[in-house]
């Protein structure tokens, strides 16, 4: 066995491209290998800005051999009574290439058949894999492709060199008018443009002399260890956004971290501004004090250890200066016009062609999120609500939010504080936007939720009104993540909405066709059901809690809490195997169940259970109306022992037509009582 090695040399391939090619890379070759019934063992994909890395340990040295087995004629006509082979068998032998001897007899169905076998010696690996890897490099995809020569050969950039080694034996790849050799390149500054292999096991280490780190994780952790050791002399707190780190890892081939620093006179323009300029074009992780605020300081990753670092730092320093003056301008200039004056001007930004502009669809969220406060009955001011409301939108129009789309909301809040708008105001116009991403930070206060839940609201409604709702494949609109989130911020701060209310009042000030306000509704209720199952509720548990509260996704949620966790009880299985039987029995009862007669009730365990009904149907109906679930669940464990008693000891269709009849009336109020919550015969 011999390890196999392919790399593709390239022109810098962007860093958002690195996850899925690597993926594909190994998924492929594997497919590839395995294909050709190649044995082989680990599957290893690295990357640098500058090539696609394929390692395979333990390849080997030929094919498996191949056994395929033919079905002939049945044995009765291929052998004569006395074992003589026909001359069925004898054609069935030569046209399979094998001796009549050779014939097997095996029971296929329910008769005997002759069965051939032929073995096919597998070939050497090094004859199949230029065919392999020649597949593989033109699998390869990517967001977008180009091509350098040939119009019909494309890849993510121009591919520079080819490396394929099985073992120390250069295997025959071209692609783009480039043959394979044994022959790399190492760092474009650091290392030398010609780097010979002497065979996949010791490609590693010659990269590695030439400053190529191929292991995405290795380089990581190289910037990882140079943060922390910046962290240390500056007495700092770095913070390493995942995203960007990533995106650093996939731009350098022999990571270096450095620090710089910035005019302190930056640090007035909003932090966020700062971190995002700084990320977004210099891809600079932010430095902070102890305190969590923002220092005049970043950090910044090189693919070059030059001989004087401090040239880097300063050239990096230029760059970000220039960026920063730009924000600090759009900072001040932003700040000669009024929130209210820009608010206007949104009568002017088309929110949709068929929907009007963003003033019209603002006013529309508006007179949801004041209903919303009416409804929920809650402790907001209407007039610092009403006031969010007019400037929500307003930071949309600056020159900032222009230029960095990420701040809005942040930008909104800085300019409203900056005027003398009161606090719950400021902050509503950030925190209408919250959560962002699944497990994002909530709404502080309600003023922005509100304003949240009716922007979010409206969108569904909008969206629907023109026909453009989701696909399996698409949605442009975003709306599963505006129903996620409508869901996140109804559980996550406790708001007993009305979802058909709420949709239905987004829907009237659209005139929604009822029939789009159905499928709205549809939709709704389908991402509430698997967001209940992504937090872990059972699928029974949710589908019951959706009956029992099926508009109101508060209720819904705390219900299948408590369901789910009652499903792992006994009595919650008693009373599950009850309500099935129930159900069951009066389905096949062909008159509909009566009042029960007291006076009919002959069984111990039927008279307990018509007492305990007479209670306890009205204890869950009380529960049921006040969303008390706990004492709902208390209600059905009392229940569970006395309904699975009387199943013991009664047999509900007595010959007797009258006390079957009263009997089948007992189960019927049983029904009645399970029917408070919903069918639980969903939950067998």
């Amino acid at each position: 066995m011999k390890d196999l090695l392919f790399e593709i040399g390239t022109e810098e391939i962007p860093a958002r491209f690195m996850p899925r090619a690597l993926a594909d890379l190994a998924s492929y070759a594997a497919e590839e290998l395995d294909g050709v019934h190649i044995p082989h063992g680990e599957i290893r994909s690295q990357s640098t800005p500058r090539r696609l890395v394929l390692y395979v340990k333990d390849v080997a040295e030929k094919q498996a051999d191949a056994v395929e087995t033919f079905r002939g004629p049945a044995k009765s006509a291929a052998f004569a009574p006395d074992g003589t082979p026909t001359k069925a068998a004898e054609g069935f032998a030569r046209s399979r290439g094998v001796s009549v001897s050779d014939l097997k007899v095996e029971k296929i169905g329910n008769a005997e058949y002759v069965t051939a076998e032929k073995r096919t010696a597998g070939e050497d690996a090094l004859s199949l894999l230029p065919d392999v890897l020649n597949r593989l490099i033109r699998r390869m995809s990517f967001p977008k492709s180009m091509y350098w020569g040939d119009k019909n050969v494309r890849f993510a950039r121009p591919v520079r060199w080819i490396v394929a080694l099985y073992g120390d034996r250069v295997v025959d790849v071209e692609f783009g008018g480039v043959k394979s050799g044994n022959i790399s390149r190492g760092h474009r500054f650091m290392g030398s443009s010609s780097v010979p292999v002497k065979d996949a096991a010791s490609y590693a280490q010659a990269m590695r002399d030439n400053f190529v780190i191929t292991d995405p994780e290795e380089r990581k952790a190289m910037i990882m260890d140079g943060v922390a050791e910046i962290e240390k002399e500056l007495g700092a707190s770095v913070t390493v956004d995942p995203e960007l780190l990533d995106e650093n890892v996939h731009l350098n081939e022999y990571p270096i971290p450095f620090y710089g620093s910035f005019d302190k006179e930056f640090l007035e323009i909003p932090s966020e501004v700062l971190v995002l300029s700084m990320a977004k074009n210099q891809r600079y992780f932010p430095v902070h004090d102890a305190d969590g605020k923002l220092m005049a300081y970043f950090i910044g990753v090189s693919n070059n250890r030059a001989k004087d670092m401090k040239v880097v730092r300063e050239g990096n320093e230029r760059v970000l200066r220039a960026r920063l003056y730009d924000a600090d301008f759009f900072w001040k200039e932003d700040q000669q016009k009024s929130l209210d004056e820009r608010a206007e001007e949104l009568k002017n930004v088309t929110y949709q062609e068929q929907l009007g502009s963003v003033y019209d669809k603002v006013r529309r969220v508006k007179n949801i999120a004041l209903t919303l406060a009416d409804k929920l009955d809650c402790k907001v001011d209407k007039t610092l609500l009403s006031r969010a409301c007019d400037l929500a939108k307003a930071d949309l129009v600056t020159n900032m939010v222009y230029e960095f789309s990420d701040v809005q909301g942040v930008m909104g809040r800085e300019y409203a504080r900056r005027s003398g708008e009161p606090e719950e105001v400021a902050l509503a116009l950030y925190e209408q936007y919250l959560p962002r991403f699944a497990g994002d930070e909530l709404p502080s206060q309600l003023y922005g939720a509100l304003i949240g839940l009716g922007e979010r609201l409206d969108t569904l409604a909008a969206i629907y009104k023109i026909g453009l709702e989701p696909t399996s494949s698409q949605d442009p609109y975003g709306l599963r993540r505006a129903a996620r989130t409508i869901s996140e911020l109804i559980w996550g701060l406790s708001l007993d909405i009305d979802m058909d209310e709420a949709l239905k009042l987004a829907a009237d000030q659209l005139e929604l066709p009822p029939e789009r306000l159905e499928k709205l509704r549809a939709f709704m209720a389908q991402r509430q059901q698997v967001q209940l199952r992504e937090k872990g509720e059972s699928h029974e548990a949710v589908m019951l809690a959706m009956q029992a509260a099926p508009s109101r996704p508060l209720q819904m949620f705390r219900l299948s809490e408590v369901l789910t966790k009652a499903g792992g009880e006994e009595w919650f299985a008693e009373l599950i195997n009850a309500a099935v039987r129930v159900k069951n029995l009066l389905s096949k009862s062909e008159e509909a169940p009566g009042a029960v007669d007291n006076s009919k009730l002959t069984a111990e365990a039927e008279k307990n259970l018509y007492q305990e009904l007479g209670k306890l149907t009205s204890e869950a109906h009380n529960a049921v109306s006040a969303c008390d679930w706990e004492k709902l669940a208390a209600t059905m464990a009392e229940l569970a022992p006395v309904i699975a008693q009387f199943f013991k000891d009664v047999l509900v269709m007595d010959d007797d037509p009258r006390i079957r009849a009263n009997r089948l009336a007992l189960l019927g109020e049983c029904q009645d009582f399970f029917m408070q919550i919903g069918d639980f015969s969903i939950l067998k």
